[in-house]
């Protein structure tokens, strides 16, 4: 029974990785913020905001390698994870386009503060070898996918925690974590620029409703994604979760 039950995972994780894979049609332009795109000024300013969350999340990375080396492998997991699937791009804005982030799984397992430092390195990647987002435009892209995505699913799964819903709080958090992403880049895009009629407002009603088609239900896809890979953790990596005090030791 228990075999059947780990087959099923992996089948189902498989088969849904199959579907953002065979659903992402292959770009037209870049993924997250291009290269460029973004007025100087914006690109500063964004970079200037993340730093600090960086800065502060490098360290919190450092001290969980030394007091727990183990959890290396983990680390490298909750990277993969983001990378693959942000790596998986349906285009949808001029400048832009809808990906799942993979962010969530690593806010739950380590906190936002080293998923800003895992997703910033799967961003810098990818600009570098993939052409995906840009380097100036960097500070931009780790601000909604590093910063805000990790931070809004951390905090959805400590409210679900709390009311003894574990299953249901990552589901949430990385569904959530993928959304809260998407909002803050149609903001930023719609500071950067404004509509003729209506101005900031206006512009970031046409960003996201336009991100909506598409990224509503990647965001769904995410979650129940995220919750078979937690599902698998729980079979293969059982003392690093209790390590992270994400999963009681069984009993004797």
């Amino acid at each position: 029974m228990n075999y059947r039950k780990k087959s099923w995972q992996l089948a189902a994780i498989a088969g849904l990785s199959a579907y953002l894979v065979i659903g992402s049609a292959q770009p037209v332009q870049a993924m997250h913020i291009m290269e460029g795109f973004l007025p100087l000024q914006w690109a500063v300013l964004w970079w200037v905001l993340a730093l600090p969350f960086f800065g502060w999340g490098l360290r919190s990375l450092l001290q969980i390698t030394r007091q727990n080396p183990e959890l290396k492998l983990l680390l490298g997991l909750a990277g993969a994870f983001s990378f693959v699937l942000s790596a998986l791009k349906l285009p949808s804005v001029t400048g832009s386009c809808s990906h799942p982030t993979g962010t969530g799984l690593g806010a739950v397992l380590f906190g936002p503060g080293i998923m800003t430092v895992l997703g910033s390195l799967v961003l810098i990647f990818q600009a570098l070898l993939l052409a995906h987002g840009g380097i100036t435009t960097l500070g931009a892209n780790v601000f909604s996918m590093a910063i805000v995505g990790p931070w809004v699913a951390y905090a959805v799964y400590q409210i679900a925690l709390k009311l003894g819903q574990q299953k249901i709080g990552i589901f949430s958090a990385a569904a959530l974590g993928n959304l809260s992403t998407y909002l803050v880049t149609s903001i930023q895009l719609a500071l950067a620029f404004p509509a003729a009629s209506g101005g900031i407002l206006a512009a970031f009603v046409k960003f996201a409703g336009i991100f909506a088609l598409t990224q509503i239900p990647l965001a769904i896809t995410e979650g129940f994604l995220t919750v078979l890979v937690w599902n698998w953790l729980q079979s293969y990596a059982a003392p690093e979760l209790q390590t992270l005090k994400l999963l009681k030791p069984a009993q004797s």
